[in-house]
């Protein structure tokens, strides 16, 4: 009896980094349910890898593995394809530790299907409508440095769908990128791993999803915090006092901002405009 064929991660994906903010990501939107489940992988400071199409999950810590050892994007891909007997069905994209981006596409993919990698990014997608959906999303990286590589990734995807996206339409959307102690506490890696696992418009979905993660756990520069003088300070615990709690703490504890309290003598602007707003 033949083995079961895996399920065709149809899908567009784009991996990249931002070195100087020691960030990896891969962004993705498929027709298919939980894609997030399927083709993201990365780890700081070694790369990141994306693998669909009749997708080989085995790539994405197997590549990893190798990005560890040393490997090039572009050895990661010829090692892992080379080693497999179905890889004309496969797709694959990788960003390695030095920012260098490979992307393969297997011979059987179903049209459109191919990629485009360069500095910092490894983009591709199968069964699009056409090659205008990855140019799309190498254009929108191009034009964005400087902004935090989470949201760049999510408006590759936007403009990717916006130039037609996978030709059968959408269902599921993700965004996993990693930082060295950038996750919830400073005690994981993940700094922001979000899906959009069933919905009819996946990336707006995912872009909603980021916005409230950055504002319970992104960070304000201490720069813009605001200094609690006795005016502010009288408001603060009036408003704590009207919702029932006795300090700061306690209240941003339960609505999940206790990333955004350090002390007393300054507040961060996000936690007074969610205080005021607080019934």
């Amino acid at each position: 009896m033949a083995e079961p064929r895996p399920p065709i991660v149809a899908t567009y994906s784009i991996c990249a980094c931002d070195l100087e903010a020691g960030q990896w990501g891969v962004a993705t939107q498929s027709k298919f349910l939980a894609v997030g489940s399927v083709v993201p992988w990365a780890a700081p400071h070694v790369g990141a890898v994306a693998t669909q199409a009749y997708a080989n999950p085995g790539y994405g810590p197997a590549g990893l593995e190798l990005l560890r050892g040393g490997a090039t994007a572009e050895e990661v891909v010829e090692q892992l394809t080379s080693a497999d007997g179905d890889r004309a069905q496969r797709q694959l994209g990788v960003v390695d530790a030095a920012g260098r981006g490979a992307t393969f596409t297997g011979s059987e993919c179903l049209d459109w299907a191919g990629g485009r990698a360069g500095d910092g990014y490894a983009a591709q997608g199968n069964i699009l409508v056409s090659a205008e959906t990855v140019d799309a999303m190498v254009d929108a990286f191009a034009a964005t440095p400087g902004r935090p590589l989470a949201e760049r990734l999510i408006d590759c995807l936007a403009a990717a769908q916006a130039a037609g996206g996978d030709r059968r339409g959408q269902q599921s959307a993700a965004l996993l990128v990693v930082e060295r102690d950038g996750g919830y506490a400073g005690l994981s890696d993940t700094l922001v791993d979000l899906r959009a696992d069933d919905h009819e418009r996946p990336v707006e979905e995912l872009r909603r999803l980021y916005r409230l993660h950055h504002a319970l756990f992104g960070k304000t520069p201490r720069a813009d915090w605001l200094p609690v003088d006795d005016a502010l300070r009288a408001e603060i615990e009036e408003r704590l006092a009207r919702v029932g709690y006795a300090t700061l703490d306690d209240w941003a504890a339960v609505e999940n901002l206790e990333e955004r309290i350090d002390g007393t003598d300054s507040i961060d602007p996000v936690v007074l405009e969610a205080l005021r707003e607080a019934h």
